[in-house]
């Protein structure tokens, strides 16, 4: 199914030469609760999401449709790949960060910090060294909508590296509100995050923050790189130039790496997340509230794989 044309806002001249304005937005489905978490498989040629209140991740394969990748899929949120080119997610309901095995079956990576449960793994990245970097809201504990209800054992709403190699797990930041989506430069010198506190309060943060990464992979600094509005930088991807696209109340806004917002492309509801995909890495895909939809642009996305 087709929606209208997107509605294209315009603010510098970069833009034009990022997007195609003679591209359609299409609506790839429309019955979620909540899309969450797209990541394109280029070796299968298919893009998988969360719908994270109903308990499935589902998959699109283009020419064909939509069917059910997982069901009771532990409330997941976020996902991507690791080098090995294995899902890697972020259960809310499981409280944890999991691997699918080329097999199928579904390995723990890290569930608990410090003797105490993680809050509900929310989003996630895979540095090129192979560690797993991921954000700790409590989003999946403070009701039973998008998890389980249940204290928080945690402090606070960290950010976290994991490391396969030596399955061990290290609070990277524990100055965030609600740490969410996260992304690396193109030379992994900076690390992106996203922190949406304005959920709990008008007063709260909406920013993306940008942090220094360190050789020992630890992070410094922390400036505010970019206020999102309207809705907020739930999650976001960068494309080969170093630009941000991020999710926002109206859609999806492209920031340059000056935190510039060169302008937006608008989906009918609040987007949610959004990753590159196909051949080309030059569609978009977008979730947004209840439906996926993608677009095709005129650049290519940067993420692995």
């Amino acid at each position: 199914m087709t929606a209208t044309a997107p509605l294209y806002d315009e603010y510098e001249p970069e833009f034009s030469a990022l997007v195609n304005k003679t591209a359609s937005l299409e609506t790839l489905y429309s019955n979620c609760r909540w899309a969450e978490g797209p990541v394109w498989f280029g070796d299968g040629n298919y893009l998988l999401w969360s719908d994270i209140p109903n308990n499935t991740i589902l998959r699109y394969i283009p020419d064909i449709g939509v069917s059910i990748f997982r069901a009771n899929s532990g409330n997941t949120n976020g996902h991507y790949r690791d080098l090995c080119g294995r899902l890697v997610s972020c259960s809310h309901a499981n409280r944890r960060i999991e691997r699918t095995e080329f097999d199928g079956t579904i390995t723990t990576l890290a569930d608990s910090y410090e003797g105490k449960k993680l809050n509900s793994p929310n989003d996630l990245v895979v540095k090129s060294d192979g560690t797993i970097w991921f954000t700790d809201p409590a989003y999946g504990i403070e009701s039973d909508y998008e998890g389980n209800k249940a204290p928080r054992e945690q402090a606070g709403c960290f950010v976290f590296c994991f490391d396969p190699k030596t399955n061990s797990l290290t609070k990277v930041a524990d100055d965030f509100d609600r740490p969410n989506g996260l992304a690396f430069s193109l030379d992994e010198k900076q690390l992106y995050i996203a922190d949406t506190g304005m959920t709990h309060g008008p007063d709260r943060p909406r920013h993306i923050r940008v942090l220094d990464v360190n050789n020992n992979n630890t992070l410094s600094g922390g400036k505010v790189f970019a206020e999102i509005s309207p809705g907020l930088p739930d999650g976001f991807r960068l494309d080969i130039k170093g630009n941000i696209w991020t999710s926002a109340g109206d859609g999806v806004h492209i920031l340059n790496r000056a935190g510039v917002t060169l302008g937006k492309i608008r989906t009918p509801k609040p987007a949610s997340n959004l990753t590159f995909g196909g051949p080309e890495k030059n569609r978009l895909f977008i979730t947004a509230t209840d439906c996926v939809h993608a677009v095709y642009v005129s650049t290519n996305g940067a993420q692995f794989p």
